[in-house]
């Protein structure tokens, strides 16, 4: 989701099915009147980094290069609380050749003991992004509905791999966000959307 920052992350994620239609989001009460923000379509392509035993995934941590979007660059999210990940992020030229960057790497190396991190998967998505304001300026949540394709490296036997899923992120750490985030999840699940049975999409791409 959008960030320019090291930050913590408070997101859910809904599984839906491929003609899944999204519910009318600015005609929640707790908006009060506010309109949602016009829906903008972005493209973004990642490569996730693991090592070959992907220690990373097994301690709940994702680690990946991202092209395109407000927050293109490195992303390292470390698990917090339910809901809730630290992610810290470097640039795109950070790291030569693709490798990953030195201050990332060192964050992890408790968890990869030795093992190299290398690319495991690559990820693109074709994101339609819908704002959720709060009392103004304050943009409170960021609703995301994604359609992924998948590609497992190193299975050559393994084609890509497509679904569709709703990301629903708090913008701000107050108790409006917080409220809003379970009442636009309310909103999915009655539309037919179901929580997430998995905790990233790396996960989905790797477990499958």
């Amino acid at each position: 989701m959008t960030s320019t920052g090291d930050h913590l992350e408070t997101e859910q994620k809904y599984d839906a099915v491929a003609d899944f239609v999204l519910p009318k989001l600015g005609t929640l009460p707790e908006l009060g009147g506010r309109r949602p923000a016009e829906p903008r379509r972005i493209y973004l392509s990642a490569t996730y980094y693991d090592t070959e035993d992907l220690d990373l995934l097994k301690h709940k941590v994702t680690l990946r290069r991202r092209v395109g979007g407000d927050d293109e660059g490195w992303h390292l999210k470390l698990p917090v609380r339910k809901d809730t990940r630290q992610e810290v992020h470097a640039p795109l030229e950070e790291g030569a050749s693709g490798s990953v960057p030195a201050r990332l790497a060192a964050r992890v190396e408790d968890i990869t003991v030795a093992g190299r991190l290398r690319p495991v998967a690559i990820l693109d998505t074709e994101r339609t992004v819908v704002t959720l304001p709060g009392p103004p300026p304050d943009a409170l949540v960021e609703v995301a509905d994604d359609l992924v394709t998948a590609t497992r490296l190193g299975e050559p036997e393994d084609g890509p791999m497509t679904w569709r899923e709703i990301e629903v992120e708090a913008l701000s750490q107050d108790s409006g966000a917080a409220v809003l985030l379970e009442t636009v999840g309310q909103a999915l699940r009655e539309a037919g959307a179901r929580p997430s049975a998995s905790g990233s999409k790396l996960a989905r791409a790797l477990q499958s």
